[in-house]
């Protein structure tokens, strides 16, 4: 039996397979059992990286590679995605933070999409990462891939750690996997948060009127689960400043979950937050307001915070993204105009 979850999400990029060998299975090297399983998804090379990452797990017990399979075995394995579909190298320009012979940590502005696709062929991330490269991780058929094992959207601003070989983007999928990375984010929503902290606990589905966005899922047996705590920074009467810190990484989890307990995020085109939401309609405020989305044209959101485990020294990394300016300008405007 193979449970199969290609986990789709706005931070994490990884997949995790789920096994149940069958009762007459011969015995057998559980990279070669694996090997036959995946099939082209996948080498044999990658299933060797993710067991020295302790990702293949046999009955709740890390293994490795010569480890011999037995009926009924249940056998986990978590692996970084599929490579992004075929692109060429670009220049873009990089904000690197931090930079070693296994890792990189960049600050991502907003406007620059992570992965090529449908509109977004050119002057990607992705692509700026195989010019910036000498040498990538390897995929299947030795091509270079970058070495992505989480990502955010193409107008959020912030942090992003990209590994440079395969194993550390394994050990990497594997942290974001056991929800053991730490991700702060700065947001401003519209109207007064009442709470000054609490906890979003709902399950995220796509939307089945538009599947380009997602919604809340009315029956929790559905969508996938997310968990989404804030804090409460600083209010500004029709608007509040929040830190916002994900548990779970699904695809647009923040702006699903800030929609859905009626605090959209500000400026936010997707899921209505690009119209006046909280406030009297006078001539003064709307301009307000046009002024403010004038200032800051998308989502005002900002992966402010990253921590995580260097998957080779085991040293505690931490690190901390001012605000962009756009979101500077922003919440100053707010803060002169409840002055």
């Amino acid at each position: 039996m193979h449970e199969n979850e290609f986990l789709e999400t706005e931070n994490e990029e990884y997949e995790h397979h789920r096994f149940i060998v069958d009762p007459g299975q011969v015995s057998m090297r559980i990279d070669v059992y694996l090997a036959q399983k995946l099939g082209k998804k996948t080498s044999r090379t990658r299933i060797k990286y993710a067991a020295e990452a302790d990702c293949i797990r046999v009955n709740d017990k890390p293994v490795k590679v010569s480890y011999k399979i037995k009926p009924r075995d249940v056998i986990t394995i978590v692996l970084p995605t599929p490579p992004p579909p075929e692109c060429e190298p670009e220049y873009v320009p990089l904000d690197i933070i931090y930079e070693d012979e296994h890792l990189i940590v960049l600050n991502k502005p907003a406007g620059l999409v992570v992965h090529p696709g449908v509109g977004n062929y050119h002057g990607t991330l992705v692509q700026g990462l195989m010019w910036y490269f000498n040498t990538l991780p390897i995929k299947q058929g030795n091509e270079h891939r970058p070495g992505l094992v989480h990502r955010i959207d193409k107008n959020t601003s912030g942090l992003l750690v990209v590994a440079k070989t395969e194993l550390a983007m394994v050990k990497l999928a594997k942290q974001f996997f056991d929800h053991i990375i730490e991700r702060k984010y700065i947001a401003l929503v519209w109207g007064d948060v009442k709470q000054n902290k609490g906890t979003i606990i709902a399950n995220i589905i796509r939307s089945p009127n538009d599947r380009k966005i997602y919604t809340v899922s009315k029956d929790n047996t559905q969508g996938r689960y997310a968990v989404t705590h804030y804090q409460v920074l600083e209010r500004f009467g029709n608007a509040t400043l929040l830190a916002l810190q994900l548990e779970t990484g699904r695809t647009h989890q923040i702006r699903v979950h800030m929609k859905h307990i009626g605090h959209t995020l500000f400026a936010d085109e997707t899921y209505g937050g690009d119209s006046i939401l909280v406030g009297q309609q006078t001539q003064k405020y709307k301009q307000f307001i046009q002024n403010c989305f004038q200032i800051c044209s998308r989502q005002a959101l900002h992966a402010h915070t990253l921590g995580f485990i260097h998957p080779f020294t085991n040293q505690k990394m931490y690190f901390e993204q001012p605000l962009p300016q756009d979101m500077q300008m922003l919440i100053e405007k707010w803060r002169k105009y409840t002055v």
